[in-house]
């Protein structure tokens, strides 16, 4: 039943994702050239402001105290936990994509650290030198041949393409341990993820704030690591046109998967 509502919500945002496509076109030379496409930029730009100051009130303090007063080992095993709570989606998305493999990792490491594991706090699928699964909706969308769109930003969550913009929306609601709608206290999945992502704040502060706050155009330098990292993620060393990226004056990049 899930994987059927799922599969009717993935015909869903496929619509969606074309209509906000549609919105605004992209040349072929651009496209081909692997040039980022900001139509939105002024309205981008306002939300990126938005985020800046929510980070500098909220986020970044909560993260900082969060790594720095509770103990490194409860902090990893509450972030293993938040991994752990995601595999059910990362197999599912795995499956849609056709990729297997990673399904059956995906499957194999949440029975394993959710048992010997102790509810997913340890990581023994590590141990047992069972491969990582990592895939999303967004990668969903991509292997289903669905362009990546204008980007855009997201209040609270930062930089995003269009169809990772709707694939993160996905992920969101149709997770079987994330979303519930009728009692919020069962939604132990996103405050996981919430806790998740504060490590990779607090623990990664000096790279973050130094593309947040020390750069000549922290929305430039934001986007542009975003879709490096993003467009490296899903295509790996088969992707082009990354030239003209590098050529952005605010191209610094960063070594860390958390820049984005």
């Amino acid at each position: 039943m899930r994987l059927m509502q799922r599969s009717v919500f993935a015909a869903t945002v496929l619509i969606l994702t074309g209509m906000l496509s549609a919105c605004a076109t992209q040349s072929v030379e651009q496209r081909a050239a692997g040039e980022f496409f900001d139509p939105f930029e002024p309205t981008n730009r306002k939300v990126h402001a938005f985020n800046k100051v929510l980070d500098k009130a909220i986020f970044r303090p909560a993260s900082t105290g969060y790594v720095g007063f509770i103990p490194e080992p409860i902090v990893t095993s509450l972030t293993h936990f938040a991994v752990n709570l995601s595999m059910p989606g990362v197999v599912v998305d795995a499956v849609l994509q056709g990729d297997f493999k990673t399904a059956g990792n995906g499957l194999a490491r949440f029975l394993i650290n959710s048992t010997v594991g102790i509810a997913g706090l340890a990581d023994p699928s590590t141990d047992f030198n069972i491969p990582r699964a990592d895939t999303d909706f967004g990668e969903t969308l991509y292997v289903w041949g669905v362009g990546e769109g204008p980007m855009v930003e997201l209040p609270f969550y930062g930089p995003a393409t269009t169809r990772d913009a709707v694939g993160i929306v996905a992920d969101f609601f149709t997770s079987p341990l994330t979303f519930s709608p009728v009692r919020p206290v069962d939604n132990i999945g996103f405050y996981a993820s919430l806790l998740e992502r504060m490590a990779d704040r607090g623990n990664f502060s000096d790279t973050i704030d130094s593309i947040l706050y020390e750069s000549a155009d922290s929305y430039a330098q934001a986007r542009i690591i975003y879709l490096q990292n993003r467009r490296f993620e899903l295509a790996g060393d088969g992707v082009d046109g990354y030239g003209d990226l590098y050529d952005d004056p605010y191209a610094d990049i960063y070594g860390d998967p958390y820049a984005e």
